[in-house]
């Protein structure tokens, strides 16, 4: 006797530490594919979510590892103290449930001390890239990677303090913020050149683009679990990942912290890797520079109307003599306005197919924000 078998369709979760909560959304295939893939690897070490609301909050720490042969060691000591759970200044109960170590393919023998953290830690799990990315690919990898409900990004240095994360936990509590940046309270250990470069991207990006919280952004960051992960899902190649991020969350804020200096000597960053890195953030913030390309071109134009009508005027009112340089500098004046205002125009259709095939999502389901870490109550004293 033949038996017909009812298959239901397989969707991917917003939030892949919890799969049992029944939020999903129609991801496109690469998404769906990261959801899987992050949601296969969450290791052992990573718990399934209870209902209680005042559960302690789960951290992923994220670590892009370039050159960290001599840096990660003592990093990760740090954070083996943060493993066990405990409970920040405000009374938010919090643990780090594991350390993602993303392997960049760097110089050095990071991958022997990647190996080595593993064995000694089981918090520590390696993600293995095919290729050396750059630190923003390997960033995005190890947030799809992660299965907590929060993901905290760290340099491998040793310039960004661990014993910080309480801070910015408190903050995104108090705040109901879902992404926190750190706020350096000091000024970033690097060298001359490399600070006055940052500060002129930092000027540009702000008073040229009006892109001014991509100026405000940091590496040491704090992102709910489900938000990161859905970032890393849609981000395209040539998005920067804090602008990905800003397409997606609601609210965010800054943290004042103190930054150490590194547990190395300052890499030496060429001018070429620091121009491809303000290229890339001029790039995703979309079609400023050509937006002043069409104010420029109305600029053009209102000079050569007004030109126009002087010498109108002038022909009509006084006995003045015609010169061949006026009509000239007009219709110079008008048609290069014009054109400058199309290239304009054109450059916000552009900027729309460019956002689409950046990865911005029209849209993002998440979880019924009431169950999830923003609105967890503080764990009663003596608990």
């Amino acid at each position: 006797m033949a038996m017909a078998i009812a298959l239901r369709p397989v969707q991917a979760c917003s939030d892949t530490s919890a799969p049992a909560r029944g939020t999903c959304i129609r991801a496109p295939p690469r998404a769906a594919l990261v959801a899987t893939a992050a949601a296969r690897r969450l290791g052992p070490n990573v718990a399934e979510p209870t209902r209680p609301e005042n559960r302690a909050h789960t951290i992923s720490v994220v670590i892009p590892v370039y050159e960290g042969e001599h840096t990660l060691a003592p990093l990760v000591a740090e954070i083996a103290a943060l493993t066990s759970p405990r409970t920040t200044r405000a009374g938010h109960r919090y643990a780090v449930a594991e350390v993602l170590l993303v392997y960049d393919h760097g110089p050095d023998r990071s991958d022997r001390v990647l190996r080595d953290l593993a064995q000694r830690h089981a918090f520590v799990r390696p993600v293995w890239l095919s290729r050396n990315f750059g630190a923003h690919a390997a960033t995005l990898a190890g947030m799809a990677s992660s299965g907590s409900d929060w993901i905290v990004t760290l340099n491998e240095t040793g310039e960004h303090d661990p014993a910080d994360l309480g801070d910015l936990l408190d903050l995104a509590m108090a705040e109901r913020a879902q992404l926190v940046y750190a706020r350096p309270t000091n000024p970033p250990p690097e060298g001359f050149w490399r600070r006055i470069t940052s500060r002129l991207g930092a000027w540009f990006l702000t008073r040229v683009l009006s892109a001014g919280d991509l100026a405000r952004f940091h590496n040491y960051r704090l992102v709910l679990g489900e938000i990161g992960r859905n970032a890393a899902a849609y981000c395209g190649s040539e998005v920067y990942l804090d602008v990905a991020l800003g397409w997606v969350v609601g609210r965010r804020a800054y943290c004042p912290v103190r930054i150490r200096g590194q547990h190395r000597p300052h890499s030496a960053r060429s001018f070429q890797s620091r121009l491809r890195y303000y290229w890339r953030l001029v790039l995703s913030a979309g079609p400023g520079p050509l937006r002043l390309v069409r104010l420029l071109g109305l600029f053009l134009l209102g000079a050569g109307l007004a030109l126009g009508l002087y010498r109108l005027a002038t022909s009509m009112l006084v006995d003045w003599s015609p010169s061949t340089w006026l009509p000239v500098t007009v219709a110079s004046l008008l048609g290069t306005g014009t054109i400058l205002f199309a290239i304009g125009v054109i450059a916000e259709y552009v900027d729309a197919a460019v956002r689409a095939a950046m990865g911005k999502p029209l849209y993002l389901i998440v979880a019924d924000p009431a169950q999830g870490p923003l609105h967890r109550t503080v764990e009663p004293p003596g608990s």
